[in-house]
């Protein structure tokens, strides 16, 4: 069972990742993140 404490922790992770992946492709504006690359984060965003 999740708690609300997890839950937070969790949230703040994922909230750590996304920014240090903005910073790594802020240096190269004119770059798209790949689709398969998003596609990966998105599968290990749901596994638990």
């Amino acid at each position: 069972m999740t708690t609300k404490r997890d839950d937070r922790r969790k949230a703040a992770i994922e909230k750590q990742i996304d920014e240090n992946l903005k910073r790594v492709y802020e240096q190269d504006a004119t770059s798209e993140i790949p689709d398969r690359f998003l596609e990966l984060l998105d599968k290990l965003k749901k596994q638990d």
